[in-house]
């Protein structure tokens, strides 16, 4: 029996895994990137355009399939997975490199003086409690005065000396300290004309929205900037079910809440009936009271009054 033919309409029909060209195709697996740097051809490109864009996507695929499947692997749950290498291609930064921070006075006479830094642990071992505190912070050590439920005071202390006070005292002084110098060391990497410009920047900035209009309609003086207002930040169009899912639920308990919070309950005043102008005007001014006393046909205090004259005249 001739198989011949059978196997011939086989290998026609499923292409071979092995990509071959004339310039080899980069595979950056990494990444997942496939570059092909092969010339397009023309003739394929004119004569069936969707043709030969699927052949040159399976080619880069099928490159890629076949380096990944070359890779080592490891086990877990949903199945072998593939180790990817680290990148080899070189992709942009999105954003430009920071620039250097300039040093500071201590810094710059470390480095005169040769003083090498040495970073502190966050945290130390406390002796008498055996154990890791914070340096700083919630329970830190240098709150250990503010903190010690019995304090040795000095004998030349006044009667209303609190040690926990001067400890507290000196421990804000040093932040404060701290502060003081971050700021001094800000405006020397600004320079005088750095800061006078900020300066001048934000003044201007106040002038420009003090008028009626917010400054929309005020002379722009040259060179000025825009002034940044606040960015809206949006949310992602590609949110998870449950991130949707909540959000939905929080703008549905939002709007079923108390009427008048959400404010579709309208006020007295934006009805469409004024009620107090309605009896106002019904009443002539005299009030509910007397109208519906008027309504009932009962005697009223006037009326009273007026039966009682009326008796005496006839005596």
């Amino acid at each position: 029996m001739d198989v011949s033919n059978i196997i011939a309409s086989n290998a026609a029909k499923y292409q071979s895994i092995t990509v071959e060209k004339e310039t080899p195709l980069e595979v950056d697996a990494g990444l997942l990137l496939v570059t092909d740097l092969n010339t397009i051809d023309e003739e394929s490109y004119s004569a069936n355009l969707e043709e030969h864009l699927q052949s040159l996507a399976r080619d880069g695929v099928q490159s890629l399939i076949a380096s990944l499947f070359a890779l080592p692997t490891q086990r877990s749950e949903d199945g072998p997975l593939a180790q990817l290498p680290p990148p080899t291609t070189a992709l942009p930064r999105a954003k430009p490199l920071p620039k250097p921070k300039p040093p500071t006075k201590w810094e710059q006479f470390a480095a005169a003086k040769g003083i090498q830094h040495v970073k502190r642990d966050k945290r130390e071992w406390d002796e008498e409690r055996q154990e890791w505190v914070n340096r700083w912070g919630r329970g830190g050590k240098n709150k250990q005065v503010e903190e010690q439920w019995i304090t040795e005071v000095p004998a030349n202390a006044d009667a209303d000396h609190d040690p926990r006070k001067v400890a507290r005292d000196a421990r804000k002084a040093r932040v404060a300290k701290n502060e003081k110098q971050r700021l001094a060391n800000t405006m020397r990497a600004q320079g005088p004309q750095g800061a006078r410009k900020q300066e001048i920047e934000r003044t201007l900035a106040t002038s420009r929205i003090s008028t009626a209009s917010m400054g929309k309609f005020d002379k722009k003086l040259d060179g000025e900037k825009k002034i940044r207002g606040v960015k809206r930040k949006f949310d992602p169009t590609e949110r998870s079910l449950d991130d949707e899912k909540s959000a939905s639920l929080a703008l549905l308990s939002r709007m079923g809440s108390d009427a008048k919070k959400t404010g579709t309950e309208p006020a007295a005043e934006d009805k469409v009936l004024n009620v107090r102008k309605a009896i106002r005007f019904a009443s002539k001014g005299r009030g509910g009271v007397a109208m519906g006393r008027s309504a009932s046909g009962g005697r009223g205090g006037r009326g009273g009054r007026g039966g009682r004259g009326g008796r005496g005249g006839k005596r």
